[in-house]
């Protein structure tokens, strides 16, 4: 990352943003951050950097967050993949057109670097829970997939014509302290926070589908290390599978082991199996993820309890 000092962060008041804009921080970068606080928090954000509340889609706040900047980490998005069936034209127009507006604002010969950070929701289902490489046919189940893929591919195709490196990391599930409750988005943060308050954990469908659960700062990590050093895709997870089912006991166990999983009908979007497949990234970014559900889950738990939420 040498030569990289001036960093814009979309979505940096968010769960994975906010981190990196500290760990950005820590190596002594320069740090602007651009987020409209529709999910993420003023709070989260470190002093140290600049933040600018408006919207990736908004030309003056894009403009005004590219000014001095040679790299920029593209995190602004609408996040949810059931939620993107009802929100459709919302999530299509921040996830696809936000893209758009911040590329067509980037100025002329500054930006050195773009990273995306894409999602295993652009990928198709897969036939059994093992691990699917950057080749797996990218066929997206949602309306959430689809955008994250056409931002990628307008990236690919504005940012190569315009001879800026492009590196695009798609993130696997990720959990960790900090995480925002959502109804839709992250399933450990969504059964823990029910069980602090009481409640046994929802699982749509039968609980076999398998995820592949990712720190937080492993996340951060992988994204970070693409710049300077390597174009291209690359998934970001831990190459593990792990059921909805085990999901749950883990979480029960830690929490009120008197409870158990209630179950629903699955629903549309979601993907069966998704495990990623890592080599990629560890050849290319030399990615090496060190954290593990297991480890690390009685910090979340930790958080939430303290944070008070309820569900």
């Amino acid at each position: 990352m040498i030569g990289f000092r001036r960093a814009l962060v979309t979505g940096g008041a968010g769960f994975i943003g906010s981190r990196l804009v500290t760990a950005l921080l820590a190596r002594g970068h320069d740090v602007t951050v651009l987020d409209n606080l529709s999910a993420g928090r003023r709070a989260a954000v470190e002093p140290r950097a600049r933040l600018i509340v408006g919207d990736v889609r908004d030309p003056l706040a894009v403009e005004d967050a590219l000014s001095s900047i040679d790299c920029v980490y593209h995190l602004a998005a609408q996040v949810t993949i059931r939620g993107s069936f009802d929100r459709f034209y919302e999530d299509l127009d921040t996830n696809v057109m936000g893209t758009a507006n911040l590329l067509r604002r980037l100025p002329s010969g500054a930006v050195k670097w773009f990273v995306l950070a894409s999602s295993m929701g652009v990928y198709a289902d897969a036939p059994a829970p093992r691990p699917i490489d950057e080749s797996h046919p990218t066929t997206p189940i949602s309306p959430y997939g689809i955008g994250k893929l056409a931002a990628e591919q307008v990236a690919t195709q504005i940012l190569g014509m315009r001879g800026v490196p492009l590196t695009i990391v798609r993130y696997f599930n990720t959990f960790g302290p900090g995480q925002a409750f959502t109804p839709y988005v992250g399933a450990l943060t969504i059964f823990i926070t029910r069980l602090l308050a009481g409640k046994p954990p929802v699982i749509f469908g039968d609980g076999e589908q398998q995820r592949d659960f990712v720190h937080v700062d492993d996340i951060v990590a992988g994204t970070m290390a693409g710049v300077g050093r390597a174009t291209g895709v690359y998934n970001l997870g831990t190459g593990r599978g792990t059921s909805l089912n085990q999901l749950a006991h883990l979480a029960i166990a830690r929490v009120e082991p008197s409870l158990a999983p209630t179950y629903e009908a699955a629903r549309p979007g979601e993907l069966r199996y998704s495990v990623a497949g890592i080599t990629a990234a560890r050849e290319a970014l030399g990615f090496a993820p060190s954290r593990s559900l297991e480890a690390d889950i009685d910090e979340v738990i930790a958080e939430i309890r303290q944070r008070g939420v309820t569900s």
